[in-house]
């Protein structure tokens, strides 16, 4: 099950934020993953404003990609907005990216 779970991260990883030039894991928008026995995955996001334009695309390519994932049967994605976005979710690396 973590292996699966890293794999979906690693999917994560290689979308990115068209208006910030950071993968939308390191920016904080991933606030839960979660996958059962039945290789269901359950993904709670966000976006960095409830006005962001890809409030649409970016949560499908989300899904999308996870579902390409061998061993992955289902995805159910839920976009949130409690707790709101803050830049105090991003990592580490984020910030120094960013320069914040």
């Amino acid at each position: 099950m973590n292996d699966l779970k890293e794999k979906i991260i690693s999917e994560i990883k290689k979308i990115y934020d068209p208006e910030i030039p950071v993968n939308i894991f390191e920016l904080g928008l991933i606030y839960k993953i979660e996958v059962n026995e039945l290789k269901k995955v359950s993904i709670e996001m966000t976006l960095t404003s409830p006005n962001c334009p890809v409030a649409e695309s970016l949560p499908n390519s989300v899904k999308k990609n996870i579902l390409k994932i061998e061993g992955v049967e289902e995805v159910d994605l839920k976009l949130v907005w409690d707790p709101p976005w803050s830049k105090d979710k991003m990592s580490e690396a984020a910030k120094l990216e960013l320069n914040i």
